[in-house]
């Protein structure tokens, strides 16, 4: 039978929920939180259930302890089997597809498919110290297409270059510069910071975030349906006819539609 100290260091994704927020957390602690195969298989499958669950209102992926993640775990290269790339690309597209906000909180090591999935969150914040890195040229691997494209989108074509041509580890300052992270925080602030975020996240309109997230994606051929749900919710008793009394009644709104 496991014991809880060998459960605490399997190889592992896991989450909570709470106040709206589901958090979750990679955790493979011997090496620096390296997805192994097993731990990219099981992502899709707890994104699908957290994003049909009516209490989420957004998610927030870290890494256990002082470190996000250090990649693929490379002897699950030569395992049998579907390879890693593919099971990264079908994590990191399940990811991108949350139809809730997403945020990656970042300590120490983002690196290889750990950048990879921190790039499919809308939004990174990370530690001072943390370090990036996009590796596939140092092991001789082509990186997706998809995944590509994602990293031209948040740093543009010439910092992607950079980072996929090098393999080089970056820092938060250059990271922030070319867009790669949104906010850096001392290391004992981060965690108060993605708190008081997600808070805020989750007490806003859930209409107006899904979408945003779909209208900034390039879902143009979904305008006429989100069209007809703000005028449905600019009806009485509907999120955005709530949203205008509450201003004018100088009080916090109560938004009830749900993705």
């Amino acid at each position: 039978m496991e014991t809880p100290a060998l459960a605490a260091h399997r190889p592992r994704v896991t989450h909570t929920v709470a106040d709206g927020v589901a958090t979750v957390v990679i955790s493979n602690p011997a090496k620096r939180n390296a997805m192994t195969a097993a731990m990219w298989r099981s992502l899709p499958e707890l994104l699908g259930r957290l994003a049909g669950d009516p209490t989420v209102r957004a998610l927030v992926l870290t890494g256990d302890g002082e470190t996000f993640c250090a990649g693929a775990d490379i002897s699950s290269l030569r395992e049998p089997g579907e390879s890693p790339q593919a099971l990264s690309v079908r994590a990191e597209d399940a990811l991108a597809a949350f139809p809730k906000p997403t945020l990656a909180a970042v300590r120490g090591y983002c690196v290889g498919g750990g950048c990879q999935l921190a790039a499919a969150c809308d939004l990174r914040f990370a530690a001072a110290d943390a370090l990036f890195g996009v590796t596939p040229a140092k092991l001789g691997i082509v990186y997706p297409a998809s995944s590509t494209r994602r990293l031209v989108s948040l740093v543009g074509p010439s910092a992607a270059k950079y980072l996929l041509f090098t393999g080089e580890l970056i820092d938060t300052e250059r990271a922030l510069r070319t867009g790669l992270v949104d906010e850096v925080l001392a290391g004992d602030e981060l965690g108060k910071r993605v708190a008081e975020f997600t808070r805020i996240v989750a007490a806003r309109s859930q209409l107006t975030q899904a979408a945003a997230k779909e209208f900034v994606t390039g879902r143009a051929d979904r305008e006429a349906y989100w069209a007809e749900r703000a005028a449905e919710q600019a009806r009485a008793g509907g999120d955005t006819a709530e949203g205008v009394a509450a201003f004018l009644e100088r009080r916090p709104p109560r938004f009830t539609w749900t993705v």
